[in-house]
């Protein structure tokens, strides 16, 4: 028996539900046959689905829920049987299939013990045989579930905050999974078992149809990938955008984000009312707990005080209460979001000082502070403080360090700036530079230099004063460059620290800098950080510090020159994060280093070199391609092999050129820096896709070309690559060209 055939995902909401109908009726038919054809009778069994066919949301790709029931006693034998013959033929179909043969009551016993079952039943419908059989199943499951509610929906609780934790926020995430992460499919099946149990009211209509839209991705990814797939990356976005009618491809991920955002919500509203059915009762008392002028704690939540509701309340209400709550660590009251959202004024330029007070108490109140921003954002209070925010909520990244979208970082760089608060001077400055620093995205341009004139209109309209003023307007400007020369530039030449100390100008910046830095990459997620970033970081700001603080640019001294030269040569020492090598000069070296650390899967990040009297010290900083220990003997070993010429690296790493796979890639691009960017070198930049061996192929071609490589900075973001080879000496047009043609040469393109 051949597998139905599924009708195409459509595209608008209502004919996406009617295509998921049309798959469910087609598998519903086919399976009724599979159950006739295999024996079964109607007295006594009965084939049910549970699951997305129970619910009848089946995507393209879809796996099947499926239960056999049977009556018990001599039916239990036969069911064995009947259910073997059925699962091989669904096997044989292709389908993926989770399956179980029960009778009514132990399927009752189970639900009693399992949450995951007991909430299966609730959707429990019949495919083919004894209906009977199931509606009295059904009958008793539901009033099984109301009756254990008070058990079960804590374990509920539990499971779905694990599932949170695994798969994080999908409002926020930039492939995020449209049925685990939080605000996903599977929180909207919560919602329907707390109402199941009575607790609460099942989903309102806004939220049916934030499920109905992460419905229909799903049967576009599904279209798209030729599987089962429910996390949307973003090289699927073209296609899945085209399936689902939309111009941008940016539209796709910004409606999952609308769609999730009122799951989440609702999920909370949800919880919040299981904790006031489940706690004791508080008849008799209001328990109003004052918080701050205008606000007080009632049942958990935070809501006005009965002074504050006025026909036209003053603008900074809203402000004070967000900042009560993240400060007392409670949520706002839904009812209190909605009268806020409707009656709250607008905001007078500049601001009142309590306005300003609040928000930075807000913003500095730590992680509490992510949720009551979320709530206020849900009901249009933050784009009345910041009118800007309207354009970067729920705009997507284009760049794959990145886990969060541009509005979730921009806060999540806020949470992260308010525990460095005590290393600046300004913490009421860094937390509005952290929310305000990529303001600039999806503007034409550098979203440093577009966002900087933003961020001083919103520090003006805040009431700061020109200083505070134009200091924001300064950090948000160069919010990069730390991280940007850190990793990109020698530091152990005196222009990189003399460009960074005029650009920087004064201590106090060079601190909110630093603290931004750290906090913007906590944001970004774990690809923008790592312990060798940090210590190139740490180390360029200790020398701007000593820079600005005396006036004079002492070189510090170069990795490679303080090392003691070996009696014997070649030399090679291995730690933990970095490789040092010695030998005699020859053409060559930089790029035999490289490639034998390739070939061990060990990425050079910087590479310092220092000759004197013919011989040669490196220095590289290096991290594993892979994760993992690399076989620290077989390096060293390999590494003197190299050094003298008797390893054939380039063979070798043809060898794996040629077995590995190759995509498409955008092409390489040099950037030649200015002359002032170094002394007595020529600054050339490779951006490029991150390839294995590319280090060696670019510093072959350089060394091909007669260029000295003095040092060189490698900066990986995502797959591509920013290296930066200081070449000895001054480069004029004509060399340039020759050289810049090898390098391209040499690098990969699509």
């Amino acid at each position: 028996m051949t597998r139905p055939s599924a009708p195409a995902p459509v595209l608008s909401t209502e004919a996406g539900a009617d295509a998921r109908a049309e798959r469910s009726a087609a598998l519903d038919g086919w399976l009724a046959k599979v159950y006739a054809e295999a024996g079964g009778v109607a007295d006594g069994f009965a084939l049910v689905a549970v699951g997305g066919l129970g619910r009848r949301e089946c995507a393209p790709r879809s796996d099947l829920d499926l239960v056999l029931l049977h009556s018990g006693g001599a039916a239990e034998s036969a069911a064995g049987e009947l259910g073997t013959r059925i699962w091989y033929r669904i096997w044989d179909a292709k389908f993926a299939l989770d399956h179980s043969t029960r009778s009514p009551e132990q399927a009752l016993t189970l639900a009693r013990e399992d949450v995951k079952v007991a909430m299966g039943l609730l959707d429990a419908r019949l495919v083919a045989g004894d209906g009977g059989l199931l509606d009295r199943l059904h009958q008793h499951a539901v009033a099984q579930w109301r009756r254990e509610a008070r058990h079960l929906l804590p374990a509920l609780r539990r499971l779905t905050q694990d599932r949170w934790k695994a798969h994080g926020e999908l409002a926020f995430l930039l492939e995020g999974d449209v049925k685990e992460s939080r605000g996903g499919l599977r929180d909207f099946g919560v919602l329907r078992g707390i109402g199941f149990a009575g607790v609460a009211d099942g989903p309102r209509p806004a939220v049916r149809g934030a499920h109905r839209t992460l419905l229909d991705v799903r049967d576009a990814l599904h279209a798209v990938r030729g599987r089962r797939v429910d996390r949307l990356l973003a090289q699927d976005r073209d296609e899945v955008a085209e399936l689902l009618d939309l111009g941008d491809r940016d539209d796709v991920p910004r409606r999952i984000a609308e769609a999730a955002r009122t799951i989440a919500y609702a999920s909370d509203d949800a919880w919040r009312a299981v904790e006031r059915w489940a706690a004791p009762s508080t008849r008799g008392h209001t328990g109003r707990r004052p918080l701050a002028r205008d606000v007080v704690e009632q049942h958990g939540e935070v809501v006005l005080a009965r002074t504050a509701v006025t026909p036209r309340p003053e603008p900074t209400l809203p402000l004070r209460v967000a900042a009560a709550a993240a400060r007392a660590e409670l949520p706002i009251a839904h009812a209190t979001l909605e009268w806020l959202g409707g009656f709250a004024a607008p905001m007078p330029q500049p601001w009142p000082a309590p306005a300003r007070d609040a928000l930075f108490t807000l913003l500095g109140s730590g992680p509490s502070m992510i949720a009551v921003w979320e709530a206020c954002d849900r009901y249009g209070l933050v784009v009345n403080w910041l009118p800007e925010w309207a354009r970067v909520r729920s705009l997507p990244q284009h760049n794959p360090v990145h886990l969060f979208t541009v509005d979730r970082h921009l806060v999540e760089t806020a949470r992260q700036a308010a525990r460095l608060s005590r290393d600046v001077d300004r913490p009421d400055l860094l937390v509005l530079c952290g929310l305000l620093h990529d303001i600039g995205k999806g503007l034409p341009g550098d979203h440093s230099i577009v966002g900087a004139p933003i961020a001083a209109g919103v520090a003006a309209r805040l009431g700061l004063s020109p200083a505070e003023v134009a200091q924001v307007e300064k950090v948000v400007r160069l919010h990069l460059l730390l991280p940007d020369t850190a990793t990109r530039r020698d530091l152990s030449d005196p222009q990189t620290i003399a460009t960074v100390a005029r650009a920087v100008g004064d201590a106090s910046t060079l601190a909110l800098l630093h603290a931004l830095a750290r906090a913007d990459a906590a944001a970004t997620g774990p690809a923008a950080w790592s312990d060798w970033k940090g210590r190139l970081i740490a180390d360029l700001v200790r020398h701007v510090e000593r820079a600005l603080d005396s006036g004079v640019v002492e070189p510090p001294p170069s990795p490679a020159a303080a090392l003691p030269l070996p009696a014997r040569l070649p030399d090679v020492h291995l730690d933990a994060d970095s490789v040092s090598v010695t030998a005699r000069d020859r053409r060559g070296l930089l790029a035999a280093v490289a490639g034998c650390l390739s070939l061990h899967r060990l990425d050079v990040v910087t590479a310092d070199t220092v000759t004197l009297d013919g011989v040669a010290r490196m220095v590289c900083a290096v991290q594993p391609r892979y994760g993992g220990e690399p076989d620290r003997d077989a390096v060293v070993s390999d590494l003197r092999r190299a050094v003298t010429g008797d390893l054939p690296v380039a063979e070798r790493l043809a060898a794996r050129e040629r077995s590995a796979r190759r995509g498409t890639a955008a092409p390489p691009r040099v950037v030649w820096q200015p002359a002032a960017a170094a002394t007595d070198a020529t600054v050339l930049e490779l951006r490029a896709t991150d390839t294995p061996g590319l280090l060696f192929r670019v510093a072959s071609a350089l060394e091909d070309v007669g260029a000295d490589v003095r040092s060189t900075r490698i900066s990986t973001l995502g797959g591509d690559v920013v290296d930066a080879f200081y070449l000895a000496g001054i480069w004029e047009a004509d060399d340039r060209a020759r050289v810049e043609a090898a390098v391209l040469q040499a690098a990969p393109s699509a």
